[in-house]
């Protein structure tokens, strides 16, 4: 089996994240989840001041960071590194003036002011494929063959853009997108995942996956949200088969284990 992937928990600092909104919305059960997730085994601990989900309502960069400002100073200097996950240029300039060691736009960071400023920092950048042009995931039909064929496009257009704002290679981490992100025909997301190897060969990056509750897994199960956690662990292990740098996940405890019983069943005997 591969190198076990980094493990990156969300942590939604929101109200209507389509999985857990409203939960950790107060500071204070933000910061508590995240220690909790640290304590089960997480590597980074990934802030989401904003939903993409289709549904959800736009925030303000002022209210995003209003949000953000107590957890990552709480976090800041605690064992695991943090990662915010923002699309607005303000709120991804105020999370590398505070040293976070990662971000993560959905956009994949389309805006030259944010380009040149990514390349004057030293934090890893999470570059995100989707067929959305905005802040939110749309419901846009496409077929699988439109969707491989997008993430290659995007990708030799994208990290050219970002290497040449000056972004070191080494920085770049790249994300195919899941669920609505690559429309609204879960075959999508299934040969995406299937693409884990070519995408890393293709590109000769890190690939950072988020499958965790997405609504490919829900529509192939025909299982709400609250009663998918089996389908999110079994497509998680099969990306960690495939070679994933980084597993962004909501349940970090069943993750790690499951890696654990992996690792222990390819053991030589």
């Amino acid at each position: 089996m591969p190198i076990p992937p980094a493990l990156v928990a969300i942590v939604n600092i929101t109200e209507d994240s389509f999985s857990d909104g409203g939960r950790y919305l107060e500071a204070a059960a933000a910061i508590d989840h995240a220690r909790t997730l640290a304590e089960e085994g997480a590597d980074w601990i990934e802030l989401g001041p904003a939903s993409s989900n289709p549904d959800a309502g736009l925030v303000p960069p002022k209210e995003q960071i209003r949000r953000l400002k107590p957890v990552v100073d709480a976090l800041g200097d605690g064992p695991l590194p943090l990662s915010v996950d923002a699309t607005r240029p303000e709120v991804l300039d105020w999370a590398l003036d505070q040293g976070v060691g990662m971000v993560n736009d959905v956009r994949g960071f389309p805006d030259p002011a944010t380009q040149e400023r990514l390349g004057g920092s030293d934090a890893l950048v999470v570059v995100v494929h989707s067929l959305l042009a905005e802040e939110r995931a749309t419901r846009d039909a496409a077929t699988p063959e439109q969707v491989l064929a997008s993430i290659d496009r995007f990708f030799d257009m994208r990290l050219g853009e970002l290497t040449r704002a000056g972004v070191d290679e080494s920085r770049l981490i790249v994300d195919p997108g899941m669920g609505f992100f690559l429309g609204n025909d879960p075959r999508s997301s299934v040969e995406v995942l299937q693409s884990i190897p070519r995408l890393r060969t293709r590109f000769g990056r890190p690939v950072f996956i988020s499958v965790s509750r997405k609504s490919f897994l829900r529509a192939i199960t025909g299982r709400a949200v609250d009663a998918v956690g089996a389908a999110t662990l079994t497509a998680e292990l099969y990306a960690a088969r495939a070679g994933t740098d980084y597993l962004r996940t909501h349940d970090v405890g069943a993750l790690r284990d499951g890696l654990r019983i992996e690792a222990a069943l390819d053991e030589p005997t």
